[in-house]
């Protein structure tokens, strides 16, 4: 089989080995036009059925920081509040809604209209896939990610999806990181610990 090429030793080390979960960020802003083709890259990762039920808002402005204030754990307000920007990622739980345009050669939408169990497994696994390929695309194209669950989700959804059809899966802060605000770096479990091949 013809290989497809791989990314460079530098290309992996920005995107994985060299990047960090980061808690403290330059004051930098990040330009709209650099969000954009960090969501056109995350686009284009796979999901089930094409579904893509991820929704993001990015809170740059400082009222949709104050709006997002209330919903912060102690432990994440300080350094969310201090970053230029932060992700809310959620899932639609509507999202079969769309198949026919995003997967049109089946009728997708029926495998789950009215299947509450199955949308909500779906939307929160596929949405979770996307925004990986969010952070990754990020750190891609120069930026750092801090990815956060501590915060009070009926809160986020009350304040930024009043209407109730998405709903936060986690937050991530991104912008330039200050690495001094790191922390030593946690062991990861070696292949033979997490892995099998069977």
């Amino acid at each position: 089989m013809a290989s497809r090429g791989s990314a460079s030793e530098a290309d992996l080390d920005l995107i994985f080995r060299a990047a960090r979960t980061q808690n403290s960020f330059k004051p930098e802003a990040v330009a709209e036009e650099l969000l954009r083709q960090v969501y056109d890259l995350a686009k284009m990762g796979p999901t089930s059925a094409n579904c893509s039920p991820a929704r993001f808002i990015f809170v740059v402005s400082k009222e949709g920081k104050e709006k997002l204030r209330p919903a912060l754990s102690a432990g994440n307000l300080a350094k969310t509040m201090a970053a230029p920007l932060t992700a809310i990622i959620g899932y639609d739980t509507e999202f079969y809604d769309l198949l026919p345009e995003l997967f049109p050669h089946e009728d997708a939408r029926s495998w789950f209209a009215g299947k509450p169990a199955l949308i909500q497994e779906t939307a929160l696994r596929n949405s979770s896939l996307q925004a990986a390929y969010l952070m990754i695309a990020a750190r891609a194209l120069g930026l750092d990610c801090g990815p956060m669950s501590g915060f009070d989700q009926a809160k986020v959804n009350a304040a930024f999806w009043p209407d109730g059809r998405v709903k936060a899966n986690f937050l991530c802060n991104i912008g330039y990181g200050d690495d001094q605000g790191l922390f030593p770096r946690s062991p990861r479990l070696s292949f033979d610990r997490a892995c099998q091949i069977i």
